[in-house]
């Protein structure tokens, strides 16, 4: 094969097969979903604001989740292929000029945010692993995370069909764990428990809406997952319907999950058990509530089989989202925006593997960082680029092609987006300084390596 020859074959589209229907889609964004976060992040909420007022803090998170749910149905929809953001953000800006430098930097960052999201639940898995085996140590945890991290990229190595077939097992296990909370809790729940609010609790102040702000950051981590059938739209039937659908529907039913399950929880276990005292840091990570829950109400014994059920949860959450951001650098690679190498598919099982050992091998390193760091960067490094990117993305494209087929239109345009916008910005604004600057320094020196990498290679904005 000549070497003209062997980069045609590099840089031209392969296409994957469509074998993911409204099924396996739904199963794939609720097992991103709910995977371990709603499990460990209990305490990190409470805390956010000193009582269960902060499940205020999930009525926002919910508000901004459905209107970016919004968002990304219609981007979706019109443009579904493996990469999701990165198709989006590169296609309603240009290809060659502003999208190509929005595109890149949404994978410059996702780098890193996307290999975080994932080690996040490893982290969780090894938390409540520790509720099995209490003398596990931090040694012992990170050998179990690098462990589950190397059998999902196993698990994944091989066919699509194979995969959703995977998912919707994965995400049966998940149901009976949240079911198993739902159904246990009305019969022990103790409405003073519930609604032990401390004294001043809806006192209006700067600190109350930074706390509301923390709180929904910690929701927000809770919900994303949401669009992960995005990632893979290369891969779906009827994508102009079956991504819409499965986007608002995974979210309408997990948030119902989430709400219910959270009240339960608080109102068997007291929050300030679990809770320290104003001005005492939580521990990293924190607690294994949920297991504590089932303890008090049916023992040790069964809180010990619930806490694998719960294992089993973070270990589909994870499984979702290595499948879905492997296809990430594949899609920028197919378009000479990453190392060609990554745009190689398995010649035989039809995915693109090396991808996969990418995204799987960097959440393992990902994983050995704390819990509490690893949340606050990942969402913080996404939102101006990626979740205010998107919705600029819809008004340019509304504004620059009206007339181009949508097979999904946003319901109450602009009004959703706008919701959205706010909701992110008030995140954005409401994270500690610290973590403003790291990932500010992030996007900024992503921007020096577009210009310095565009003005090498002579392309938009240095072309001619």
């Amino acid at each position: 094969m000549t070497s003209q020859t062997q980069a045609a074959a590099v840089s031209a589209p392969v296409a994957l097969p469509r074998r993911f229907g409204l099924l396996q889609a739904t199963a794939l964004n609720m097992s991103t979903m709910i995977g371990v976060g709603p499990f460990i992040t209990i305490p990190v909420l409470m805390a956010a604001m000193g009582g269960p007022q902060a499940m205020l803090g999930w009525v926002v998170a919910l508000v901004i989740a459905c209107s970016d749910g919004l968002v990304w149905s219609e981007l979706g929809a019109m443009m579904p292929g493996s990469g999701g953001s990165y198709i989006y953000l590169r296609d309603a800006f240009g290809p060659e000029k502003l999208g190509r430098a929005v595109s890149f930097l949404f994978i410059w960052q996702f780098l890193l945010s996307g290999p975080l999201e994932i080690a996040s639940g490893y982290i969780g898995f090894a938390q409540y692993a520790s509720y099995l085996w209490p003398g596990l140590g931090a040694n012992g945890s990170r050998l179990l995370m690098a462990g589950v991290g190397i059998l999902i990229i196993f698990l994944l190595y091989r066919r699509i069909t194979q995969i959703g077939r995977i998912t919707i097992c994965l995400w049966i296990g998940t149901l009976l764990t949240v079911g198993v909370v739902i159904l246990s809790g009305p019969f022990h729940f103790d409405p003073k428990l519930a609604f032990d609010f401390p004294p001043g609790a809806f006192s209006f102040s700067l600190g109350f809406v930074m706390g509301l702000g923390a709180a929904a950051r910690v929701g927000v981590y809770d919900y994303l997952g949401y669009y992960d059938v995005c990632y893979i739209g290369d891969e779906v039937r009827n994508p102009g319907r079956v991504i819409p659908r499965s986007i608002l529907i995974s979210l309408v039913t997990v948030a119902a999950i989430y709400m219910v399950m959270n009240l339960l929880i608080v109102g068997v276990v007291p929050w300030r058990q679990f809770v320290p005292p104003a001005g005492t840091p939580l521990s990293d990570p924190p607690p294994p509530v949920v297991s504590w829950f089932i303890e008090k109400i049916y023992g040790s014994g069964v809180a010990k089989v619930f806490t694998v059920m719960v294992l089993w949860t973070a270990f589909a959450s994870c499984f979702c989202l290595v499948l879905g951001y492997s296809r990430i650098p594949f899609a920028a690679a197919r378009d000479g925006n990453f190392f060609a190498v990554f745009s190689r598919v398995h010649p035989r099982k039809e995915f693109p593997h090396v991808s996969l050992l990418l995204v799987g091998a960097a959440a393992i390193v990902c994983s050995f960082l704390p819990l509490l760091t690893v949340i606050d960067a990942l969402l913080t490094t996404r939102i101006l680029v990626q979740f205010i990117g998107q919705i600029g993305a819809v008004w340019w494209l509304r504004r620059s092609q009206p007339a181009a087929e949508r097979p999904f239109k946003m319901w109450l345009y602009p009004l959703p987006a706008l919701v959205a916008l706010v909701g992110w910005l008030f995140l954005f604004g409401t994270t500690d300084l610290t973590t403003l600057l790291y990932s500010l320094g992030v996007l900024a020196f992503g921007v020096v390596v577009f210009l310095g990498w565009s003005r090498w290679t002579r392309r938009w904005p240095f072309a001619g």
